[in-house]
């Protein structure tokens, strides 16, 4: 038998067996069935095909053969066992992206403490992935804990000249890196991308870098953007996501390079750019688009680090109807990028005196559910790209146009996905724990934070309204309103699109939407409401921020099974016996929105939820996605009548 090469995968089937081994010349043994279920072989069986394997000289480092497997959790997804060892293939940055690049996703070592210098030996991790998930392999929490692999520069990067950045898409909460033992950087915020310079100490042959993590979760004396993670899950409080749960990566760039690209594109054909350099020059900038042709439609030219605006002509205008992009190609010196936009423009306006949101000066029901973000398997990561648009999918094929990424951020590529598949978001900025409120250092670092979120965002098409505080989470209130400035200062950074301060209550004014929460029955836009802090008010547009969450228990087989979990499902809003009632329900509450969008000032409308998360039940689909509740033909109709009914009071038709 032929002896594989360095990093080769080879799969064999030991004679007479019924299942498959695959293994990596790295020294990664692995089963394979269909559907492939590694853990349901015991060790010795496993042990056994390792040692048949060897014989045949299929493994390298037979010590390493019984190294990382996806670990048994609760539930798993029909994605669980296809991610393997090489997850997350694809360019993370789609926004700025280069030719020369190189994944460092794969098998890392873990452990918990601060690491040992050197290249250190613990338990085989899979990065990225949260290490409380069972794709991680460890499953298991840590505040203080430690990442590590070795690496060789890939000789396309090493261009003489050039410099090498290593990119982390997000690691939860405070990383330290280490690149050949030496310090390379730290930041701070669990999801927000960085990079660092590592050109020199960085060395032909192999390197060794090592990540230490610190994640505060819950943590007395700590005040976070966490979202709805803790340590102690509980009805709508979920499992916590720590380590390096988004893609990590080199690149090679020039001495100068660009930073950050800024482009905002409106309904107009008017270009407005900002191109941001890692040093202070003024050098020339061009930049040219691209239809979906190939076809250049245009050229602008300007300076880096100053803003400049070029005109297309009668441009193909973005919308969830036609989500039409354009490429981009930015120059700057010897470094060139590839980007995209879509021509769109998002503003508050009157329509038939009620204050309506306009898409391209156009109103239309804007209808979504709210979306955590969650996933039985990866926690707070899709298992690949596939399942990171698969929610998006579904809801589209139901008739929503739009959905609130509730309180969490995502990969770059699912919001590149909404730009594609044409789909309106709302973003939360993660709030603080719901339970404390700030001190004054603290309001300053989630202030800090949340200018960042702007600044990684702002260039999707997709993305229409930020919010700001949802339901007084981590909110100021009794000396000073800080959404006031806060609010400014969003508009300032972007202002091209709307902005929700308050989601909920706590209510004092700011913004462009008035935001009302009832679960019961909705209440949007409507002279009577439940609560004293959220009155309608007429200035500013009129949305239902969540309602609905009717739960519904299909069978213990699509349940997160995790004792308190299923304890605690009776604390979801409402529990329906059968799938009928939840969908005669669901029909009851859409009739009433359909009337206030008829009758009272109703724009907009978020229901609680996508997917069951953990102990909640009220899902359009189950957590592991392989249930989907809605009676399909009813709420396509539902959904279409609340469009004609925005339609006859002056929307689009």
């Amino acid at each position: 038998m032929k002896v594989p090469h360095f990093g080769e995968t080879v799969v064999y089937q030991p004679p007479g067996a019924f299942f498959w081994i695959k293994v990596n010349v790295l020294g990664r043994l692995r089963q394979l069935k269909n559907p492939p279920h590694p853990t349901q072989y015991s060790p010795r069986t496993i042990e056994k095909a390792s040692m048949r394997a060897r014989s045949l000289g299929l493994l390298a480092l037979a010590s390493a053969a019984l190294g990382y497997e996806v670990k048994t959790g609760p539930l798993d997804t029909d994605w669980t066992f296809k991610v393997g060892t090489n997850p997350w293939p694809e360019y993370p940055r789609p926004q700025l992206q280069r030719s020369r690049w190189q994944s460092l996703n794969g098998i890392w070592q873990w452990g918990e403490g601060i690491s040992p210098t050197g290249s250190p030996t613990g338990t085989d991790v899979l990065v990225p992935s949260c290490i409380e998930s069972a794709l991680s392999g460890v499953m298991q929490s840590a505040q203080t804990s430690w990442f590590a692999r070795d690496f060789e520069v890939s000789k396309d990067l090493r261009t003489k000249g050039n410099k090498i950045l290593i990119n982390f898409e997000a690691v939860d909460y405070q990383a330290t890196v280490y690149v050949n033992d030496k310090p390379a950087g730290t930041h701070t915020g669990g999801y927000w991308r960085f990079s660092l310079d590592i050109t020199n100490l960085v060395k032909d042959g192999k390197n060794t870098l090592r990540v230490d993590v610190f994640d505060p979760t819950d943590a007395a004396g700590y005040n976070i953007p966490i979202g709805k993670q803790t340590l102690n899950p509980s009805h709508i409080f979920y499992t916590p996501c720590s380590g390096i749960w988004q893609s990590v990566w080199l690149e090679s760039v020039p001495t100068q390079y660009i930073t950050q690209l800024d482009v905002a594109a409106d309904m107009h054909g008017s270009v407005d750019v900002t191109v941001a350099t890692s040093e202070a020059s003024s050098a020339a900038v061009k930049v040219v688009v691209t239809d979906d042709s190939g076809k250049d439609v245009a050229t602008g030219h300007g300076k880096a680090n100053q803003p400049f605006t070029f005109k297309v002509n009668s441009p193909s205008l973005w919308s969830p109807d036609h989500p039409n992009l354009y490429n981009l190609t930015v120059t700057v010196g010897k470094d060139k990028v590839t980007s995209y936009t879509g021509f769109r423009t998002i503003e508050s306006g009157e329509i038939n005196g009620v204050k309506r949101p306009l898409i391209n000066g156009e109103f239309f029901f804007q209808f979504g559910t709210l979306d955590q973000g969650f996933w039985p398997d990866g926690i707070h990561l899709a298992p690949n790209y596939e399942a990171l648009k698969y929610d998006v999918q579904q809801l589209k094929a139901l008739g929503f146009n739009m959905l609130r990424k509730h309180i969490k951020v995502e990969p770059a590529l699912f919001y590149r996905a909404c730009d594609e598949i044409g789909f309106l978001l709302i973003q939360d900025m993660p709030s603080m724990p719901a339970n404390r409120l700030p001190n004054a250092e603290q309001q300053t670092e989630w202030e800090r934070q949340l200018e960042i979120l702007i600044q990684q965002h702002k260039n999707y098409p997709s993305i229409y309204t930020w919010i700001i505080y949802n339901e007084g989470w981590g909110q100021l209130r009794d000396t000073y309103y800080p959404e006031d400035h806060l609010t400014k200062r969003v508009k300032e950074l972007d202002p091209t699109r709307l902005v929700d301060s308050t989601s909920g209550w706590h209510d004092h004014g700011f913004g462009d939407w008035h935001d009302n929460h009832h679960y019961a029955n909705p209440q949007c836009g409507t002279p009577f409401y439940s609560l004293a802090s959220t009155p309608y008010d007429h200035k500013r547009i009129a949305i239902q921020g969540e309602f609905g969450g009717i739960g519904h228990n299909v069978s213990a087989d699509h349940l997160w099974k995790v004792p308190k979990a299923v304890n605690e499902i009776n604390q979801t809003y409402e529990i329906d016996e059968t799938i009928e009632a939840w969908n005669y329900r669901s029909h009851v509450l859409l009739s009433e929105l359909r009337d206030q969008v008829e009758f009272w000032a109703c724009s907009a409308a978020i229901w609680t939820q996508t997917t069951d998360v953990e102990g909640e039940v009220n899902g359009l689909l189950t957590y592991d996605r392989r249930v989907l509740r809605p009676d399909v033909a009813q709420w396509k109709a539902d959904i279409q009548a609340l469009k004609d009914a925005a339609a006859a009071r002056g929307g689009k038709k």
